[in-house]
């Protein structure tokens, strides 16, 4: 079969995430459209927003050469970023609560500008918004993905990933995320990937060094839960794994934007109807706090 992107199933860490944790999530956030709107939907929680308007700071000094990325305060960057979550657009019940999480924000960005570590050396820019390359050109799969930053290593001419991290949960041991990375910067750059880290911002200086993933392995794991979406996309079949009428924990709060509970405040930067719960800003308060 020729190689044709725009018939092709690109797959990426959210959406192999979302299928892996329960297929009819995967349905709800990357295939359903709202039959009066024509878009597809998406849920908004203060946690999500402060994750975007970290990574966007971030993501905006990479753009920069090392020795203009620190010369403007990040909290001032912050100001402008914030502004695209304030209020309901990021899912904040009161200004209390916004103020809280802006305040988490500013507390890790202030940690990357005393310590930037490698954020202040070179870099690695790939040239495309968003990379990707054929997973499997037999089986018609692209995978595509944006990495945080590449850190250039000039002693071995190679690149260290580093995949920043602005929640308070650890990263589990046998997660994709960093094998479809090293899948991707392998693919779509001609520098070896020696070095490969997660940054946990609230709690840490300095980034976390995991070992590298094989190569054939990781592709090999990547690309059967990629045939398996495939196969549900073909048969139509996204079954929610819980058993009974109840929906999971993950599909759930999709579930209750179609039966009309969730509010429409706006649409997100990739046109999707923009929604949020109120059950879910409370859910993500009391992930806040835990009784030892």
């Amino acid at each position: 079969m020729p190689r044709d992107k725009f018939t092709a199933l690109w797959v990426s860490h959210s959406s192999i995430s979302d299928y892996l944790e329960c297929p009819r999530t995967y349905y709800l956030k990357n295939l359903y459209r709202d039959p009066g709107t024509g878009n597809k939907i998406a849920l908004i929680t203060p946690v999500l927003a402060l994750g975007q308007a970290v990574h966007e700071v971030i993501e905006s000094l990479s753009n920069l050469k090392r020795d203009e990325r620190f010369l403007k305060p990040l909290h001032q960057r912050l100001e402008v970023v914030w502004e695209k979550v304030s209020g309901k657009k990021g899912g904040f019940a009161n200004l209390d609560s916004e103020h809280k999480y802006k305040k988490r924000a500013e507390s890790m960005l202030e940690r990357i500008y005393q310590h930037p570590g490698p954020l202040a050396r070179l870099a690695v820019k790939i040239q495309k918004d968003l990379p990707y390359f054929w997973l499997s050109e037999e089986d018609n799969i692209v995978l595509c993905g944006k990495i945080d930053w590449l850190e250039y290593l000039p002693d071995t001419k190679s690149v260290h990933i580093i995949d920043f991290k602005t929640g308070r949960r650890r990263e589990i041991e046998n997660s994709l995320q960093l094998p479809i990375y090293y899948l991707l910067v392998n693919n779509c750059q001609n520098r070896p990937v020696t070095k490969i880290s997660y940054w946990y911002l609230e709690a840490d200086e300095a980034p976390h060094e995991v070992e590298l993933p094989m190569s054939k392995k990781a592709r090999k794991r990547v690309l059967e839960v990629a045939r398996k979406i495939k196969l549900a996309r073909q048969l139509n079949k996204f079954d929610c794994p819980k058993k009974g009428s109840q929906s999971c924990r993950a599909c759930r709060p999709y579930e209750r934007i179609l039966e009309g509970v969730g509010e429409l405040v706006g649409s997100n930067q990739y046109g999707a109807d923009l929604y949020i719960l109120q059950d879910e800003q409370a859910h993500d308060k009391e992930q806040e706090s835990v009784i030892l």
